[in-house]
């Protein structure tokens, strides 16, 4: 866009003080558009970013903003380092990075920063590296993450209503970000650190419009100790509802979207002021029991190009997916059909680097673009490639019973959700005795997620959300005990049901239209395997664990070939790699080379349903169900 005449600098911060917390390197100076000067030690708190008309200046000089999104959860720290190399081998300047809250936050004012979790020191690897950060705070994130990074004990209270000026809800959130604020607050770009941006909330206005609300968490993170520039994202269609026009404003596209399109829609909006793709979509993330998806990469390379052309700023999204290990993959809600949609384990994304951080076509084919505008100064070289392991097929010979984890028992007169019970996923075991003896059909309100009814340990079927089952045939006796073993997946990460997504059984339970009265709830999160009793044998039905060895002689990454096995969770040397299930399309998990080691390594895998063959393989590349292939 062109520069207004006479437009003078508008300086984005206000303090100059840096808080010494680790030493850090001095953010870069004397950049020209699009270009990065290299890092080097200089006295801290020098840098300033600020805006001139329609562009980003660092130190007076234009700033073109090319970054790439990457997640540290999804990306096994050690392997960190390599991620954020790949970025500069692209000719990357910046990384875009979500914070999730619910990662952080597990438990009401318990904190963790440390491991995978220590987000100061993913930023200052960042900085080693070379990279500026833009750092997407929220407190909401959407990133097909569990609730959208919001914690499910938010709303252990359904009143509570997310992303609004519910007092519960700001008071919490509020809270997170003043101790967000003490961990990475210092590492704003004119304190010395590599952060030139801040979010503010996050594509609002696909979800209200309510400018009091985005005001109020803005003034959060400033109380925060966020004292630079802020920024907010939303889709360009609906940008009026979800953006504050005093701050920098990015929009996100991409898929079959074209850029000169959305930018127009952009400008109708704000016709003046330096222009951001802050999330560029080159694929898209898989829903269980659908088709692998995959993009063409000519509208993203048609974007590209429109966009660079005009030195217009860009985020590829993502750059690297990863994995959502354990938990932590979320859900969306088609408000069409009313079908719940959860997200696989694999945020592989269709990205320009795979699951394993390896790079793909579409790497090469952005690659090819990027030189065309960029110094071949500005491109690293890619780190060393890490080896793929074959690992042959191996059998877990001993097995154990779930019910020994159970927790203590609560009796309530029906059926209460995980959240109000202080659970926030993992599997929760629902129990009736029945006084007399009753035929015809049981209904329940809503099963969230997925359900294994039994009467007296005798399996009688499963009830599967994805497909609205709510109800199946009973046929009882007089003191015959019903068990309903909920298994959660991922809370609802977009659209109206933020917050709204209680998991176990919703709504009530009736038998022929009588509500069955007296249950007892057993809880069971599946954080620690400690305690379990495994032995040599098969478990012929009803869910349980399974373990066995395989040893490896050298190092390197691997993906177990879940093929057989029917819906449970894995854990490699006791990480936990996510959800594996019959329906795909993801048929293997990610095992990164971190998580293994030279020698024997164990494996335990739960499953809900009987298996026929309880072995697994290690293979070197993630296996999908793809368009016009036929399921097993």
């Amino acid at each position: 866009m062109p520069k207004p005449d006479g437009a003078a600098p508008q300086h984005l911060s206000n303090r100059t003080a840096m808080i010494p917390r680790r030493t850090f390197l001095a953010g870069a100076a004397g950049l020209t558009a699009g270009a990065l000067a290299p890092f080097t030690a200089a006295r801290a708190g020098t840098s300033r970013f600020t805006t001139n008309g329609d562009h980003f200046l660092l130190d007076g000089q234009p700033l073109q903003i090319l970054a790439g999104e990457l997640h540290y959860p999804r990306i096994a720290r050690a392997d960190w380092r390599d991620r954020l190399r790949k970025l500069k081998s692209l000719g990357l300047n910046t990384l875009s990075a979500y914070v999730f809250w619910n990662a952080h936050e597990k438990a009401p004012g318990r904190y963790d920063f440390t491991g995978n979790l220590d987000l100061s020191a993913w930023l200052a690897l960042a900085q080693e590296e070379g990279l500026h950060v833009l750092l997407r705070v929220g407190p909401y994130a959407c990133a097909e993450w569990d609730g959208g990074a919001l914690p499910a004990w938010v709303f252990a209270d359904e009143s509570v209503k997310a992303r609004s000026l519910d007092p519960t809800y700001m008071q919490l959130s509020g809270r997170w970000l003043k101790r967000l604020g003490q961990e990475v607050a210092h590492l704003e770009i004119d304190k010395g650190g590599p952060v030139l941006m801040t979010q503010v909330e996050n594509e609002y206005g696909s979800f209200g419009q309510d400018r009091a609300y985005m005001e109020a968490v803005r003034d959060q993170i400033r109380s925060a100790g966020f004292d630079g520039a802020l920024y907010t994202v939303d889709g360009a269609s609906v940008i009026e509802k979800g953006a504050l026009p005093s701050l920098i404003n990015g929009v996100n596209f991409g898929t079959t979207d074209k850029a000169e399109e959305e930018f127009k829609r952009y400008a109708a909006f704000k016709p003046s002021g330096p222009r951001i793709c802050t999330e560029l979509w080159g694929g898209w993330f898989d829903h269980f029991g659908e088709v692998h998806s995959a993009m063409p990469a000519p509208p993203l390379l048609d974007s590209l190009t429109w966009m660079l052309d005009r030195q217009i700023s860009v985020s590829f999204y993502m750059a690297h997916g990863g994995t959502s290990f354990g938990f932590d993959a979320g859900a969306n809600f088609d408000r069409k059909t009313e079908t719940y949609q959860p997200d696989i384990s694999s945020y592989d994304y269709d990205a320009l680097l795979d699951e394993a951080g390896r790079p793909t076509p579409k790497f090469s084919a952005v690659l090819e673009v990027m030189r065309r505008y960029l110094p071949a100064e500005r491109f690293a070289p890619l780190p060393a490639p890490q080896k793929a392991l074959e690992i042959p097929r191996f059998r877990l010979t001993e097995t154990a019973a779930v019910t020994p984890l159970f927790g203590r028992p609560v009796a309530a007169p029906a059926p209460r959700t995980l959240e109000s019970l202080g659970q926030s996923h993992g599997l929760m075991r629902y129990r009736h005795r029945f006084a007399k003896a009753a035929e015809g059909t049981l209904r329940i309100g809503e099963v969230r997620d997925y359900a294994v009814v039994s009467v007296n340990g005798r399996r009688v079927g499963v009830l599967d959300r994805r497909l609205n089952e709510r109800e199946i045939a009973l046929s009882v006796q007089a003191g015959d005990s019903l068990e309903i073993l909920v298994d959660t997946m991922g809370h609802v990460n977009y659209g109206e049901r933020i917050g709204r997504d209680q998991k176990g059984l919703i709504g009530g339970v009736t038998l022929e239209d009588q509500s069955l009265q007296g249950w007892t709830h057993e809880g069971l999160p599946l954080d620690d395997l400690g305690g379990l009793a495994f032995r040599v044998g098969t478990v012929s039905d009803g869910p349980a664990f399974h373990r066995g060895t395989f040893e490896l002689k050298g190092a390197g990454y691997t993906f177990l070939d879940m093929r057989g096995w029917g819906k449970g969770y894995a854990w490699v040397n006791g990480h936990n790699l996510g959800r594996h299930w019959s329906v795909g399309p993801q048929r293997t998990l990610f095992v990164p080379e971190s998580f293994l080691k030279v020698g024997v390594n164990e494996v335990v895998v739960f499953d809900l349903h009987p298996v026929l063959d309880t072995s697994l393989a290690g293979v070197h590349t993630q296996i999908w169900d793809l368009p016009g292939q036929v399921k097993e």
